[in-house]
């Protein structure tokens, strides 16, 4: 009795684990974006994080011909990467990240995590 209540209790525990790796640590996409950076803060109540929107142009959805602009919320985790972004806000980047399944408080408040700076203009 006593043996498969710890088995019982291993089989769960390793199912949380997996279910927290895939959700918070297992990378989904990556890609770059780029467009006008519109802003570059550092903000949270508990978990100072790093959050930054991209403009990015383009043909949408709206009247025919008309050009609208799509936004990319983000977070970044380095502070390095973060002060590039700041110091230039207002110019046009390439921007590489990471797709999460989720988002972690201590990480960012977006589950899109910029890790790179490629171009900026």
């Amino acid at each position: 009795m006593k043996k498969s209540l710890w088995i019982t209790l291993g089989v769960v525990l390793l199912l949380v684990g997996v279910f927290v790796w895939y959700k918070y640590y297992f990378v989904f996409g990556e890609g770059v974006k780029s467009g006008y950076l519109n802003y570059a803060m550092k903000k949270g109540y508990v978990f100072k994080t790093y959050e930054g929107k991209l403009i990015q142009e383009g043909f949408g959805r709206g009247k025919t011909g008309t050009v609208t602009s799509y936004e990319f919320e983000f977070s970044v985790e380095d502070p390095e990467i973060f002060k590039q972004l700041e110091t230039n806000s207002g110019k046009t980047f390439d921007l590489h990240y990471k797709e999460y399944n989720g988002a972690l408080p201590w990480r960012g408040n977006t589950k899109f995590i910029v890790d790179k700076v490629v171009n900026m203009k």
